[in-house]
């Protein structure tokens, strides 16, 4: 049956099409009439006899239906006053259109963010990154669609091992690499296998990232600051740090106040740990970007017993694709996956197979020399900027990575980040990335400073930030 007409005091259309039956088109249509507030609650229907006579169909057909639609609740049914429309149902009545307002910037958000840490996201290779995809997917293996071997997937630790001895000058083997669901997972790892070696203290550089030191501290390991300089972190100091058997550094680019560290710094971190059997953990977060020069290779290929390697994509492709490696000595390969094996987050295999074949395509290669251009005229746009404009503030470190550390005139730190909140704009002093138990730095000196990234902002909003910080940094003395 098709569509029908039935008089409830007025006309109301019902429509009985639909599958299942008649008596279920006939209860479809009377929820739906009550629903949309056709039939409001109250209205009285009409006697089983007469709408069967309107619709012209059976009347144990409507009887029974009322008397479905009565026990869900849609009617109710009293002797002596017939069938209504059930009070409790009420009409599902339509939201209220939208106003048009000017848009709200949600508190706490800054218009522009100049903080370091993370890359240009806008920039990542998505149509490359979706062609290594395909590619990757249809010469996967059955096995790849299963769980991913603690290690991680054979393809991603053989290429990544020609790749960084290629970029890097890392020397390993693919059995001695380790895939980790970002950086910190294998840090936190690291750490727990050192602890459980009896480590119990590890150098950290006095100026670094706290969320460092902490997962560090939380793995059960005591986090000694080593003083930092122009030169890098003091590593000649490490045999005078007690019970100290183990030092992270960033010896490419020292995070944040951006040297690198000396010739002379690396031997000496070198010889430390074949001497004491101590052990150099090597961040090279964003090792891949210099400007002035080719990259200086990792301290890893000094000696690949006594260092480990770690790497990310977090800088070079994006944060959220949660890839980071560690490059093992022999010694440790089984202590560490024994404890990653105990719980810790399997890495997605199919990221790793993509990760694979965007590197063996030499997409990879092609995005990072892309990327180096870009960071590179942004930082060129920065100190041209700040020596034109206000001359006095000094743009220390080498000319790498994604960030730049402005030098400030004393005890105007705090007020410079206060004055950039005002104007929407985002900043992290130099301070903030202190060793609490140096607060006054590496050397002693205090020093008042911005970390300020060229990286995270996409291109269109660089100009504007630029400005935002011009605005706000202090005046000639």
């Amino acid at each position: 049956m098709d569509e029908s007409w039935a008089t409830f005091g007025r006309d109301l259309h019902l429509d009985l099409a639909g599958s299942g039956g008649v008596r279920a088109s006939l209860m479809r249509a009377l929820r739906e009439a009550v629903r949309t507030g056709r039939l409001a609650p109250g209205t009285r229907l009409p006697s089983s006899r007469s709408l069967a006579a309107d619709l012209g169909i059976a009347r144990n057909t409507v009887a029974d239906a009322y008397a479905e639609l009565v026990a869900e609740g849609w009617l109710s049914a009293r002797q002596g006053s017939g069938t209504r429309v059930a009070r409790r149902a009420e009409p599902l009545r339509p939201a209220p259109p939208a106003r048009r307002t000017a848009p709200v910037r949600v508190p706490g958000r800054p218009r522009y963010d100049l903080r370091p840490g993370t890359p240009d996201v806008s920039a990542f290779p998505r149509a490359a990154w979706l062609a290594a995809s395909r590619r990757a997917l249809t010469a996967a293996p059955s096995e790849a669609f299963g769980y991913s071997p603690p290690l991680g997937r054979p393809e991603l630790r053989t290429v990544l091992t020609d790749y960084l001895a290629r970029a890097r000058g890392v020397r390993t083997d693919p059995e001695r690499v380790l895939i980790c669901t970002g950086f910190m997972q294998g840090l936190g790892v690291l750490a727990r296998a050192l602890r459980d070696a009896g480590v119990r203290g590890i150098g950290t550089e006095a100026y670094g990232l706290g969320f460092h030191r902490d997962v560090l501290a939380r793995a059960g390991l005591r986090p000694v600051p080593l003083p930092v300089d122009g030169y890098g972190a003091d590593t000649h100091r490490l045999p005078d740090l007690p019970g100290v058997r183990a030092v992270l550094l960033t010896p490419a680019h020292q995070f944040p106040t951006g040297v690198p560290l000396h010739p002379d710094r690396r031997a000496a971190a070198i010889d430390w740990a074949r001497s004491s059997g101590g052990l150099v953990l090597e961040d090279d977060y964003d090792g891949e970007f210099r400007y002035d020069r080719q990259p200086v290779g990792a301290v890893q290929g000094l000696d690949p017993d006594r260092v480990v390697y770690l790497g990310t994509a977090s800088k070079s492709l994006a944060p959220a694709l949660r890839l980071a490696w560690m490059v093992l000595p022999d010694h440790l390969v089984d202590p560490v996956l024994a404890l990653k094996n105990t719980g810790e987050w399997q890495t997605a295999a199919l990221e790793q197979l993509t990760l694979a074949e965007f590197l063996a395509s030499g997409a990879y290669d092609r995005h990072v020399r892309g990327m180096r251009l870009r960071y590179r005229r942004r930082r060129d746009q920065l100190v041209t900027a700040l020596a034109e404009q206000v001359p006095h503030i000094r743009v220390s470190g080498i000319a790498a990575g994604l960030h730049a550390v402005l030098e400030l005139p004393p005890g105007t730190e705090q007020s410079v980040i206060q004055a950039a909140r005002w104007q929407g704009l985002a900043l992290e002093g130099l301070s903030t990335f202190g060793h609490p138990a140096t607060p006054e730095g590496g050397g002693g000196t205090p020093r008042d400073g911005l970390v300020v990234t060229y990286g995270r902002p996409p291109d269109h909003a660089f100009a504007g930030a630029l400005e935002a910080l011009l605005r706000v940094l202090p005046p000639a003395p």
